[in-house]
């Protein structure tokens, strides 16, 4: 049992610290709405600020409630990831995946409240097609859900003859 959250809490302060660290050295170095071209026609750091969710939905300076819809939803995702956590049995896999995603959630969670906006800055594109911006915690969010899947979806063992009697 202790395992299980080790994995969760390890791979959770990870996420936040490389979302954090990155955000950090992004603000510390690039002012904000510029962007630096790493990889001509295909990759850009850039630093924004994003007020709304996944793909700058609600992502308007004129409505104030999307902050507190953002804030709730954290905690009730936080809340979710304990509970799976807690009553999931034994895949180091699905425990970092939860923590991946903690740890994203609450890099972002830590934006909104300093800025009341998340900072975004990885920003992919092929000429002018663009992936929206987004950073490490996003990153972190979509990993962990993907390993989270992989774990739900993974087929179970074949059970053998004696197994079937076993529970008979």
């Amino acid at each position: 049992m202790l395992r299980r959250y080790a994995l969760l809490g390890g791979m959770a302060a990870l996420a936040f610290a490389l979302d954090q660290a990155s955000k950090w050295r992004i603000m510390a170095s690039l002012p904000e709405h510029r962007a630096i071209t790493v990889i001509p026609g295909y990759f850009d750091l850039i630093n924004i600020r994003n007020r709304g969710a996944a793909f700058g939905f609600l992502n308007r300076p004129d409505i104030e409630w999307q902050f507190w819809l953002f804030l709730a939803a954290t905690v009730v995702a936080v809340g979710a990831i304990l509970a799976l956590a807690r009553n999931a049995r034994q895949e180091p896999l699905f425990f970092m995946g939860l923590g991946c995603i903690l740890g994203g959630a609450l890099g972002n969670l830590a934006d909104r409240l300093r800025f009341r906006a998340v900072v975004d800055f990885l920003d992919f594109h092929i000429g002018a097609l663009h992936w929206p911006a987004f950073n490490v915690a996003d990153a972190a969010i979509c990993a962990g859900a993907f390993l989270v899947c992989l774990m739900m979806w993974r087929k179970e063992p074949e059970k053998t003859e004696k197994d079937a009697r076993e529970q008979l």
